[in-house]
């Protein structure tokens, strides 16, 4: 709480700082609709939809800079998962619409975003609605998540009264989304229409 209070002092803009903090770290960070549900309930006078908005626009940003840093480690890839990661590339680009929608149902929804994320750095993606769709997404998330806050916070942190370990349960569940992701032939599901699996082998060792 003493860091809530710290940063509530500059208002949105110090709100807006810690979004981006949350949003560029992989893992190890609390969901950020709990971050700004917390400022709102310091401050109840905030603007839920602006407090969104400003919300939004720093996770877009933070999720900006994740993926630019996981694209750093393309070299590590092995071969075959690059070559998945590039057919999946070029199918969303294929779509007129197909990161957009991506973005937005992972900005819109509780799925981990961070790992979508890493995967665009991965895959070298470049289209502007990446961050479109994450933008309009978590706005949608924010306001709805921001005016039921009190009713929906309360009842997460008495389930996880260590809340270390709710936000070690959310990054499992994302680490294992990835590994997921990186078992499924991606080749065989594009170009055949079917599901196949594979040995997850993400990194070269």
């Amino acid at each position: 709480m003493d860091i809530f209070e710290i940063f509530s002092e500059y208002s949105y803009f110090g709100i807006f700082l810690v979004l981006i903090g949350v949003n560029t770290a992989p893992i190890l960070m609390p969901p950020s609709w709990i971050v700004l549900t917390s400022f709102y309930l310091l401050d109840p006078n905030l603007n839920i939809f602006f407090l969104a908005m400003v919300g939004a626009t720093g996770a877009t940003l933070g999720r900006f800079f994740l993926k630019k840093i996981s694209g750093l480690f393309r070299k590590f890839v092995g071969e075959e998962q690059k070559s998945h990661l590039d057919i999946i590339g070029d199918y969303l680009n294929r779509k007129k619409y197909g990161y957009i929608i991506a973005s937005f149902l992972f900005g819109a929804t509780p799925l981990p975003s961070n790992m979508l994320f890493i995967a665009y750095g991965l895959m070298r993606a470049k289209s502007i609605s990446i961050y479109v769709g994450f933008w309009f997404g978590r706005t949608i998330s924010y306001v709805i998540m921001i005016y039921f806050g009190d009713a929906v916070l309360r009842p997460f942190f008495e389930i996880f009264e260590d809340r270390i370990i709710g936000i070690l349960l959310i990054d499992g569940v994302g680490i294992g989304t990835i590994v997921l992701f990186a078992s499924v032939n991606w080749t065989v599901l594009i170009t055949q229409k079917k599901i196949k699996f594979v040995k997850p082998k993400i990194w070269r060792i």
